[in-house]
C-alpha cells in the first residue's frame, strides 16, 4: 500500500497544527512546502504525519530516553510560530536531529547553525538538509547546552526539545530584541517559554502554552536563570 503523502500532509496541517493555534500563514505554507518525510528514517515514513513523536535512532522506548526523536509536528509548528525568524536574521537551534526544523527555520531566516551531540544524528541531519538543498544552514557536532559563543550574537535561539531550566550562557548569546524559545521544565506538565532580550529591561518572559517534550542531553543543570 502506498501513502498519499500531500493528502496527509494537508490532513496534518489542517487537524492537528491549526487547531493548535498555529495560524501564522506563512508557518502553514511552509510546513506545506517542506518535506517532513524526507527527514524521517525510512522505517518510520509512514508515520511522518501522526501526532507523536517520531524515534531518530532504536526503538520508540529508548528514543524517549535518549531524547533522539522527532517531536510532534503540532509542537514543531507551534515553536517555529513562536520564534518568528525573519529573513535578516541569524539563528542557533540546538538539538538538529533529523534537521526537519533546522530546514523550516532556515526557510524563514538569513542563516541556521544548529548543534547535534550525537555523531549518529549530525550525520543523517547533514544529508537530510543537503538532499533538500539548504545552503544557508549548517550542522555542528557540540554540546548545545553551552551554544556557540563565538558564532553570536543570535536573533533566534531555539531548543528543540526540554530543559529543566535556561542556561544563562545562551541568554547572554542573544542579540538585543532576539528571542529564546524552549519547553522548560518537569513531568508531567511542561512550559512552552519565550524569552527576549530588551534593551534596557534585561529579558521578558511569556510561557505560552503547556506540553511535555523528551529532555535535551545536558540540560539538567540546577538552576542558573530563574523567571
Amino acid at each position: 500500500m502506498t501513502t498519499d503523502y500531500e493528502q496527509a500532509r494537508h490532513n496534518m496541517i489542517e487537524q492537528q497544527i491549526r487547531t493548535w493555534e498555529v495560524l501564522d500563514p506563512q508557518v502553514l505554507e511552509l510546513l506545506a512546502q517542506v518535506r517532513r518525510e524526507d527527514f524521517v528514517p525510512p522505517a518510520h515514513r509512514a508515520l511522518s504525519f501522526v501526532d507523536m513523536e517520531i524515534p531518530l535512532v532504536g526503538s520508540v522506548e529508548e528514543a524517549m530516553v535518549s531524547g533522539r526523536c522527532m517531536l510532534a509536528p503540532r509542537v514543531e509548528a507551534r515553536m517555529v510560530q513562536d520564534a518568528d525568524p525573519r529573513p535578516f536574521e541569524k539563528v542557533l537551534e540546538v538539538g538538529a536531529g533529523s534537521g526537519y526544523v533546522a530546514a523550516l527555520l532556515a526557510h524563514r531566516a538569513q542563516r541556521v547553525i544548529t548543534l547535534e551531540i550525537d555523531p549518529d544524528l549530525v550525520e543523517m541531519a547533514r544529508d537530510n538538509l543537503q538532499r533538500a538543498g539548504l545552503s544557508n544552514v549548517e550542522v555542528r557536532q557540540a554540546d548545545g547546552s553551552r551554544g556557540l559563543p563565538g558564532d553570536g550574537p543570535f536573533d533566534v535561539i531555539m531548543l528543540s526539545g526540554s530543559v529543566a531550566e535556561v542556561p544563562q550562557v545562551l541568554l547572554d548569546q542573544l542579540a538585543e530584541g532576539g528571542r529564546l524559545v524552549a519547553i522548560v521544565g518537569e513531568e508531567p506538565m511542561m512550559r512552552a517559554t519565550v524569552i527576549t532580550r530588551r534593551r534596557e529591561a534585561g529579558f521578558s518572559t511569556a510561557q505560552r502554552w503547556d506540553t511535555v517534550a523528551p529532555r535535551l542531553r545536558h540540560f539538567a543543570a540546577p538552576p542558573r536563570f530563574r523567571f
